[in-house]
């Protein structure tokens, strides 16, 4: 007696949904179209990106790369199917980044891995995605979308992003033989706790008794989840010109680490920061934070960015032009410091 073979297999049995997956590109060409800027013109399907750089107005630039992720801020994303900011999220955390370097983005890349394919929840991540490039100014020139059964779980999903800036080679920032004692800190106020930290809010949260869709304490007129997806404020529109103009020696990003660790890393040897942390607020966000989770000063300020998204380094006789031209363009700026010998 001979043996029935079992039924051939396919890709969807085994949960992966090409045509799906070929959805979502038809979905997301609109959005990415809307991206286009001098030097590229995204078109979704190729195996690459390419960009002129002579046609962006660079004559002898160097290429600046970042990538990054959104962290556990997707946690509450997902959880209250909220995904409509992440996206902005994913774009701010690569090109703040560039801007540290003195770099403009140019071109984004995303990459968007998940158990299951669901097309609206891809696509309006993928919207934020396009709304975070057009705020940056650059490209959305492709991406990878993997669904990956057994690797997550139920709608999880995780993000990562790819961007590529150019700088002229008298414009890379920090220019470590240009600072000296004395010079001015300019701080940019953050949206929020931007994407860091956000293992330790879930836990504040948790500690705090409150759902997702309570009113928020800090935030009275929005849900908890709301007002902690606030979206990465993006600089690039406001700073990039100053430093564009010769005006700034030095910026940093202020991520994980936060104010703590981040500054050095665009200082010169035998420099620091020294922050009048007396001189400015915390937000009410971080304030609820500290108070609600009983969390010490300093692990406040190197967890979280405590207000300050951005920081510039800036020469005195600079100083008010620039906090001028920052507060005429709308950014929340203020001096916070300085740079003393150590």
């Amino acid at each position: 007696m001979t043996e029935s073979k079992a039924a051939g297999l396919t890709y969807a049995q085994s949960g992966v949904d090409i045509d799906a997956g070929e959805a979502l590109v038809d979905a997301i060409k609109p959005l990415a179209k809307a991206t286009r800027r001098p030097g590229a013109d995204p078109s979704l399907g190729g195996f690459g990106a390419l960009f002129d750089l002579k046609a962006a107005g660079y004559d002898d630039p160097l290429i600046v790369t970042t990538t990054d992720g959104v962290g556990t801020k997707l946690r509450i994303a997902i959880d209250t199917n909220r995904h409509d900011t992440v996206g902005i999220d994913l774009v701010a955390m690569c090109v703040n980044d560039l801007l540290a370097q003195g770099a403009e983005p140019l071109m984004f890349l995303d990459y968007y891995a998940t158990s299951r394919l669901d097309i609206d929840t891809a696509r309006r991540v993928v919207a934020g995605i396009a709304e975070g490039c057009k705020r940056a100014g650059c490209a959305l020139v492709g991406g990878e979308t993997a669904e990956m059964p057994g690797m997550y779980e139920k709608d999880d999903y995780d993000l990562a992003g790819f961007s590529v800036g150019a700088v002229n080679r008298d414009k890379v920032l920090p220019v470590l033989d240009a600072q000296a004692a004395g010079d001015v800190i300019i701080a940019l106020g953050s949206s929020g706790p931007h994407s860091n930290g956000y293992s330790l809010i879930r836990k504040v949260v948790e500690r705090s008794g409150l759902n997702w869709a309570d009113d928020a304490p800090f935030a009275p007129e929005k849900s908890l989840a709301q007002a902690l997806l606030e979206p990465t404020r993006i600089y690039i529109k406001t700073v990039l010109p100053l430093m564009k103009a010769g005006l700034v020696t030095g910026g940093a990003h202020i991520t994980g680490g936060g104010l703590i660790e981040n500054p050095g890393r665009a200082i010169a040897e035998g420099l620091k920061a020294e922050f009048d942390f007396d001189g400015w607020a915390f937000p009410p966000v971080f304030q609820w934070l500290m108070e609600t989770g009983n969390i010490e000063k300093h692990e406040m300020l190197r967890t979280f960015n405590c207000g300050v998204g951005f920081v510039l380094y800036v020469k005195p006789d600079n100083a008010d032009a620039v906090l001028a031209a920052l507060l005429n363009a709308g950014e929340d700026a203020f001096i916070c410091g300085q740079l003393v010998a150590v």
